[in-house]
């Protein structure tokens, strides 16, 4: 499947088609990583640890207990 380069400010863009968007799983807004093996452009979907996710949490955006409702099937216990 081919793309082109094309000029977006003072940068290079690039277009995804929809059917790599699809493959990916990635939607407008998703982090992706770019590295380049062998002269390739290699694009994934950026992975966060654990740590990473946590390190993130302010008491800003923390939140107290969610009731999900009562436990169904095998969460019944």
């Amino acid at each position: 499947m081919a793309s082109v380069v094309a000029k977006w400010g003072n940068s290079l863009g690039l277009r995804l088609p929809k059917a790599i968007v699809e493959q990916l799983g990635v939607k407008e807004g998703t982090e992706l990583d770019l590295t380049v093996e062998n002269g390739c452009l290699v694009i994934q979907p950026r992975r966060y640890s654990l740590e990473a996710l946590v390190a993130g949490v302010t008491p800003e955006n923390f939140h107290g207990e969610i009731d999900w409702g009562p436990a169904v099937g095998d969460e019944a216990w």
